[in-house]
């Protein structure tokens, strides 16, 4: 079979133009042709073309081309261009493994050839090894009948080139010489790579921890030597025996982006063992068993059996919503303010007139008084008015109310931005003629109502976690929504941020700036602020530092700018879960007098845990500013692990009782670097429900 797809190639070669003639004109003849590769079919113009058919006729040719200049840069060892044309191609586009007329593959040919970079890269776009080669045997004998051909064909060539007399025919007949010489001596490098090759070693850094009750989780790296052939597969085994007599399960993995496996549906309590093989051309390698070497799957909560703390909350809460809504619709409040006094009812129907006649607009300038603005943004633009101002409706023009009580309770408001027609209905203004405060947030509720409406769009975003507040008595309290679709809006229009605060600085006093000037001077970092707070961390087991400080009305957290919904923090490892010896020997250690706890046995997941934390309590201690001698007087909290959606988890290390919470005036010896700010914590509490 080898032979005659060998005869079909030479009388495919007898019909194209000749080939190159020397690797050097190979390599010119690649890089004129790849040149023309690079071309994008979707450039040419379609009118152009006869139809379907011939555009589909056309991309297939490109793709051909393509599928050809991969295996040139594979065999020409050109790094650069196969990852050029791994990111131009999808594997589909590629036929990435799809065999050629020599029954290779790309992956083949970089492998036996030894060049590690280029079969990284192809492994990591999903290539795989030919089908062909199911055994050492099979392999062997394709590779000997690929040099025994080509150099069949080389030595009919050259008898040819010597017998013939001088001609045209002559020329391309030496061209075709050369270039099957590069390739008879292609095939034996590929032949003396295989024959030289060697089984893998065991791969290196083999990680075992506990994923859960019921699973377990192994990390590993490639083999520490570089002698052996490409690793193109791991394996991954269990069981229950130290001897791995019987096996439990295996796992083969040959996608090798990230070297790891999670071993599921295993036995709470239950010892598993755990081995990692390596697999090259060659066959596989010896097992390394991992450390520690067995793992136990468990959790912390098993420890005493304490259920989720939020277990059923959310729906205990929807539920509470749905009967309070239920009552509320036949409450007094809903009926027609008749009983109220005929001069209040004047006053609210004077000062609410403006909402509720139908040519409302955003306002232009400030006055002293209480004010809502909404800040939505796209990239570098935010929507404005068409008189190129930030939208901005007026809450209270007599504002003397506490502000920061009114204010945080707003932010709640955020949270039921579909549900102000109701709230507004249950804020009834007749039964609190006496109340300052409620009358300010009926209010409120009502502005929100009239920006939704002048906007067209109910959510109006995230809070700002402080109000702005100018020498003329202005206070402006500020939403942030960043919108990432083409999404309408009434009466507004998009402009970028830079021509908005070039504008604003011709008409504005920067001696005495507004509300306004300030919001657009700080826009930037308010945006900046509202896109940070919606990251996420990524999986994994934190240290977290818990610190507050209190003033006359509030009580503020320390959180990072980074990260402002979260806490100080840093990452003790990868894996979340915290299992039930590891949360034993936690327990065991907080309530010891000593100050230096002995370090658990080598080798078990109490000691990985115990050294994972002594570095993170370090770092944790360099990011706050505070002396690592210090540290000794600090706790880790040890009534509960918090988990934040089964992939991100905290312990909290807390100073010492006295010093969790700052009082006012109350001196802090030890100020964190910059990089910090300090939030409300009804405010910390919204963002992480977010």
């Amino acid at each position: 079979k080898m032979t005659q797809q060998m005869r079909d190639l030479q009388l495919a070669q007898a019909r194209k133009p000749p080939g190159p003639s020397s690797p050097n004109a190979a390599k010119r003849l690649y890089r004129n042709l790849s040149g023309k590769f690079r071309v994008n079919y979707t450039s040419f113009d379609e009118g152009s073309l006869a139809g379907r058919s011939e555009k589909e006729k056309l991309r297939k040719s490109y793709l051909i081309q393509s599928n050809a200049a991969l295996f040139e840069a594979v065999e020409l060892q050109d790094l650069d261009r196969v990852q050029e044309l791994l990111k131009q191609y999808s594997p589909e586009e590629l036929d990435l493994n799809t065999p050629n007329s020599e029954g290779l593959l790309p992956l083949d040919i970089a492998i036996m050839t030894n060049n590690a970079p280029i079969a990284k890269a192809l492994l990591q776009a999903g290539a795989k090894e030919s089908p062909h080669f199911v055994s050492l045997e099979s392999r062997s004998l394709h590779l000997s009948t690929l040099v025994r051909e080509a150099e069949q064909r080389v030595n009919e060539l050259t008898a040819q080139v010597v017998n013939e007399a001088p001609n045209a025919d002559c020329s391309d007949k030496e061209k075709q010489l050369k270039a099957w010489e590069w390739r008879y001596r292609l095939y034996k490098r590929m032949k003396a790579g295989f024959e030289h090759a060697r089984v893998p070693d065991p791969p290196s850094n083999i990680q075992l921890s506990v994923a859960s009750s019921s699973s377990v989780h192994v990390t590993f790296w490639e083999p520490l030597s570089v002698n052996s052939a490409v690793v193109t597969k791991y394996k991954v085994e269990w069981s229950c025996s130290p001897t791995f007599s019987p096996l439990l399960g295996e796992a083969v993995i040959d996608k090798l982006k990230n070297l790891h496996f999670t071993i599921q549906g295993l036995v709470s309590g239950t010892a598993y063992y755990v081995q990692v093989s390596a697999y090259n051309m060659k066959g596989w390698g010896p097992p390394q068993s991992s450390v520690p070497p067995f793992a136990i799957p468990s959790n912390w909560r098993e420890y005493d059996g304490r259920a989720p703390r939020r277990r059923g909350q959310a729906e205990a809460l929807d539920q509470l919503l749905s009967q309070v809504k239920t009552v509320h619709q036949h409450c007094v409040c809903h009926e027609p303010c008749k009983n109220q006094p005929q001069s209040r009812k004047h006053s609210v129907s004077k000062s609410l007139k403006h909402l509720f006649h139908p040519g409302s607009k955003f306002l232009k300038t400030l006055k002293r008084g209480l004010y809502l603005t909404a800040v939505f943004y796209k990239d570098d633009n935010i929507l404005v008015t068409h008189e190129d101002q930030i939208p901005v409706v007026e809450i209270d023009d007599t504002y003397s109310c506490l502000l920061m009580q009114d204010f945080l309770w707003f932010t709640k408001v955020s949270c039921m931005w579909d549900e102000i027609l109701w709230l507004r209905q249950c804020v009834t203004v007749s039964q609190s003629s006496c109340s300052c405060i409620l009358q300010t947030r009926f209010k409120m509720l009502l502005a929100t109502s009239q920006m939704q409406g002048l906007l067209g769009i109910q959510d109006l975003g995230q809070v700002f976690f402080e109000p702005i507040k100018d020498k003329q008595g202005n206070i402006l309290i500020v939403t942030l929504k960043e919108v990432k679709t083409n999404q309408t809006f009434e009466s507004v229009r998009w402009v970028p941020i830079c021509k908005l605060q070039t504008s604003r600085k011709s008409v504005s006093s920067p001696e005495e700036p507004t509300a306004l000037d300030t919001l657009l001077i700080t826009v930037q970092d308010k945006l900046a602020y509202h896109r940070r707070s919606s990251h996420a961390l990524s999986p994994g087991l934190y240290l977290g530092y818990l610190k507050l400080c209190s003033a006359v009305d509030q009580i503020r957290v320390l959180v990072p700018e980074r990260l402002p919904n979260i806490l100080c923090h840093v990452k003790i490892r990868s894996n979340p879960n915290i299992s039930r010896e590891e949360w034993e020997w936690l327990q065991k250690m907080v309530s010891m007098d000593e100050p230096v706890p002995m370090e658990p046995e080598a080798d078990t997941s109490q000691n990985h845990l115990f050294q994972e934390l002594q570095v993170a309590i370090k770092e944790l201690m360099t990011l706050v500013n505070i002396p690592l001698q210090e540290a000794k007087d600090f706790r880790l909290y040890s009534q509960e692990v918090l988990d934040f959606g089964g992939q991100v988890s905290f312990l909290l290390l807390l100073p010492p009782s006295d010093d969790v919470c700052t009082a006012p005036g109350q001196n802090n010896p030890y100020t964190p670097r910059s990089g910090f700010l300090t939030l409300p914590l009804q405010i910390f509490e919204l963002g992480k429900k977010r």
